[in-house]
């Protein structure tokens, strides 16, 4: 495998710089409750920017890797739509005002762009010492298929989750939100706003949840620019998208069932590599029919209890 050129590195940092400046200073410079529209045309925004993207990648380092970049970002994206229901039980159990809710997911997806890194080059380096670790990441894939499919969600109690008690336990924090602030003055000392363990927990929740999509990604390129940046692209959309189909979710019934699929076939792929080889373009179609499957059946499940 051909090492990545470093200008690619520099562009993509670059572009990644621009990108969240843009967002945090001028296209959310105030804070406000994000309707529809503006979701689903940020969506569409982030969407159009990952899929130019792959067209540089496509262009520059080849179409291997370009249907690499696209299929690893297909399971990143998806695997991201289950953290929604998460992040939209956190926000209900915390009482989050709507208009700060950008600014926590901004703030989370920052963080969780540098773990992602961590985690990726990690993955890398144990697959590149113990070969036999692919097992391991398959399995773990396998099981995560079996939790989301099997699995009931339960609604989230702030009072019940240990990050929140020991967070509780060392630091001070307000009863009280202030404004779009994550620290403020309590009793003559610093202490943190609810939004600011709103962000911790999310954080925290990420890294659970990146145990999942890390394996599925280096499932399909163990390449460094190739996982990181499509898991990149993938995370920077999760805001939009969540504000796009916060009120739509619970319709997706059968999108559960859709992940698991999706892992199982990834984790398949990745046990049995040694034996047998699917082709970046088969992954891309299986991943492409799953995720299509299980929306269609959700609309029609849909249309059906309308009638």
């Amino acid at each position: 495998m051909e090492e990545t050129p470093v200008l690619a590195w520099i562009i993509f940092g670059g572009l990644m710089t621009v990108l969240l400046t843009l967002d945090l200073f001028v296209f959310h410079r105030k804070a406000h409750e994000i309707h529809l529209k503006e979701a689903l045309l940020g969506s569409a925004f982030w969407i159009g920017i990952a899929l130019i993207w792959n067209v540089v990648v496509w262009q520059w380092l080849g179409p291997e890797q370009g249907l690499n970049f696209l299929t690893a970002y297909l399971v990143e994206k998806s695997l991201s739509v289950d953290n929604l229901f998460v992040f939209l039980l956190i926000f209900s159990a915390f009482a989050v005002p709507a208009m700060y809710r950008h600014r926590v997911l901004f703030w989370g997806i920052f963080a969780a762009l540098v773990l992602r890194g961590a985690f990726i080059a990690f993955g890398i380096a144990i697959l590149g010492t113990f070969h036999w670790m692919i097992y391991l990441f398959g399995a773990l894939l396998l099981w995560a298929a079996w939790k989301i499919a099997f699995t009931e969600k339960k609604d989230f109690d702030p009072e019940q989750s240990r990050m929140v008690r020991i967070t509780r336990k060392f630091v001070p924090v307000t009863n009280q939100y202030e404004g779009g602030k994550f620290m403020t003055r309590a009793n003559g000392r610093r202490a943190i706003t609810p939004l600011f363990l709103v962000l911790i927990v999310i954080n925290g929740i990420d890294i659970v949840f990146a145990a999942d999509s890390v394996p599925a990604v280096l499932a399909i390129t163990t390449d460094p620019f190739i996982a990181y940046t499509s898991n990149a692209f993938a995370i920077l959309g999760l805001r939009a998208l969540y504000f796009a189909l916060e009120s739509g979710l619970g319709h997706l019934r059968y999108l559960n069932e859709g992940l698991a699929a999706i892992l199982a076939f990834v984790g398949i792929k990745m046990i049995g590599s040694e034996f047998f080889h699917f082709s970046s373009l088969i992954s891309l179609g299986v991943i492409v029919g799953i995720l299509g499957i299980a929306v269609v059946a959700s609309l029609i499940a849909e249309k059906r209890n309308r009638v």
